[in-house]
């Protein structure tokens, strides 16, 4: 159904937020060059590194540069998710195995009462946010419409150029674009339509799946969109 040109199905919403976002974001990233991109606003940012120069324990990618992951923890910025899965009927175990934590620690985010715990979201790079995006999207595209069998940590081959990380990441997620606009009613609703393993896509529809990765994009984007406006003060300032 459309009104005026714009769709109103429940698809055709989610795929009109998606063309938007990554119309924004396009238009924002427009000149990106390597050295913003590797930019580290802190000192002990999350980004890419050469491997064996990573700073985190959990660093993964299939070449020579790996992306920074810490150790499993669940942060305190995530606690009303873990309460939003738990309230959904998500089992502790699932929790703490997508978490990679124990099912104590889960228990204690349950539990957690008072005053809000400080943020230990680490700060990260542009070429951190954008990797991450890659990789969630590589992963979630293997997983949904691909052979559901790689390891969605070995399918992006990260990199130190702006242009190339680029050029990569719109024609990935331009497949995802595709592949999702090709899903049928009946399957928006499908559970475990998505079997990515990090997360609980095989426990939701997959119309939440969709809108999750809108989402995602979205808020990284914005991260982004704001570590460049850093970037140009500090140019600005130091010169």
């Amino acid at each position: 159904m459309e009104t005026d040109g714009a769709r109103t199905d429940r698809l055709g919403l989610l795929l009109d937020q998606f063309d938007k976002a990554r119309e924004m974001a396009q238009v924002r990233l427009t000149g990106l060059g390597d050295e913003e991109y590797l930019w580290e606003p802190v000192a002990n940012s999350w980004s890419i590194r050469r491997r064996g120069e990573a700073v985190t324990p959990r660093a993964y990618g299939p070449g020579e540069w790996v992306i920074d992951k810490g150790a499993p923890d669940i942060p305190a910025n995530e606690y009303a998710e873990i309460a939003r899965q738990a309230a959904g009927g998500m089992t502790v175990a699932k929790i703490a195995d997508d978490w990679s934590v124990s099912v104590e620690r889960v228990e204690q985010v349950l539990a957690h009462t008072g005053e809000p715990e400080p943020d230990d979201t680490p700060i990260t790079t542009i070429a951190w946010r954008l990797g991450h995006l890659h990789s969630c999207f590589a992963g979630h595209w293997e997983w949904t419409f691909g052979e559901r069998r790689q390891e969605p940590k070995l399918l992006v081959d990260f990199t130190p150029s702006a242009d190339l990380a680029l050029e990569r990441f719109w024609k990935l997620i331009d497949r995802w674009r595709e592949s999702v606009a090709t899903v049928a009613e009946e399957q928006l609703d499908t559970v475990g339509f998505s079997q990515y393993p990090y997360g609980s896509d095989p426990d939701d529809p997959f119309i939440t799946v969709v809108a999750g990765a809108n989402l995602e994009l979205i808020h990284h984007m914005a991260e982004i969109a704001l570590l460049r406006d850093l970037w140009r003060a500090r140019s600005t300032t130091s010169g």
